[in-house]
């Protein structure tokens, strides 16, 4: 602080600091915003988007990197839903016979086990992704809703040759289908059943980081939702009781189910009603996972 200097002609003191006058200092703070705080929804998203590539190559990574500890390694991703296809086959197909009606019960069940533990694994692992990656949220800086997409980039990544073994199934085991450009109608049905999970796991990895007992009861709401799903049973057991056959066809996975089977093992166009219910389900629980999510951004990681 610089000294007080004397007056020359007067001899006397300037004046004293407790005299000086302090002018304020206008300061604009309109763009300026506080540390980790939450930014509006459409910037959030430019945010998720600028990580894309990260987003993909932590994708990419796991999928490489998983099963690595096991002998057969990502063969597991096959043997896992073709082994649960045998089981249930001999459970429900052979010993109850829920099989009845159905021609090629054996491509209807693949079909059904394969898309259903798709479901599962994503609606899961991404659910969990915000409770497994605390020690990340906390050292780092970036839109958390990145955790869970990349979990469904990488589950559908990690299914493709899942997809593809279940249309060579279908194709080689008795009674064998003849596929026709209708097939491709998979491509647009699997990445709608894709936009769901990841909504649906956007949804839960908020409610999951607060209350981690969801995880527990998860694993019984999803055998129930294979139950209601006709995985292993035709709905038109049910065509004399139309509100449970209402609610099967409002299920976003029978429908996924439905569109599938009808063009691998029907070669028929599916209803466009089957398209719309998933379309619904589909971008409804995208859009309501993304708000729900993006709401609590701020307090991911804490406690």
């Amino acid at each position: 602080m610089a000294g007080i200097k004397a007056d020359p002609q007067s001899g006397s003191q300037a004046d004293s600091p407790s005299e000086v006058q302090v002018k304020p200092l206008s300061v604009d703070v309109r763009g300026l915003q506080r540390v980790g705080a939450r930014p509006g929804f459409v910037d959030y998203v430019v945010q998720v988007w600028n990580y894309r590539e990260f987003i993909f190559y932590d994708a990419k990574s796991r999928v490489q990197s998983g099963n690595r500890r096991d002998r057969l390694g990502s063969i597991w991703l096959i043997l896992n839903p073709v082994l649960n296809g045998l089981t249930y086959f001999l459970i429900f197909g052979l010993l109850l016979g829920t099989g009845g009606g159905i021609e090629n019960f054996i491509g209807y069940l693949v079909i059904g086990i394969f898309l259903f533990q798709y479901s599962s694994r994503a609606i899961t692992n991404g659910g969990r992704s915000i409770q497994q990656n605390r020690a990340v949220i906390q050292a780092f800086s970036f839109p958390r809703a990145t955790l869970p997409i990349a979990v469904n980039l990488r589950e559908l990544l990690a299914n493709i040759p899942v997809f593809i073994v279940m249309v060579l199934i279908v194709l080689v085991i008795p009674p064998t289908e003849e596929i026709s450009w209708l097939g491709l109608l998979i491509i647009p049905a699997l990445l709608l059943q894709s936009i769901f999970n990841l909504g649906v796991g956007l949804i839960l990895a908020r409610v999951i980081s607060k209350v981690n007992d969801v995880v527990h009861l998860l694993s019984f709401a999803l055998r129930a939702w294979m139950y209601a799903s006709a995985v292993f049973y035709s709905y038109e057991r049910f065509i004399d009781q139309p509100v449970l056959l209402e609610i099967i066809q409002l299920n976003p996975l029978f429908n996924v189910l439905d569109i599938v089977r009808d063009v691998l093992l029907y070669n028929t166009v599916p209803d466009w009603q089957s398209w719309a219910v998933l379309s619904c389900w589909a971008l409804g629980a995208l859009a309501i996972g993304s708000v729900y999510f993006w709401r609590a951004e701020e307090t991911y990681g804490r406690g």
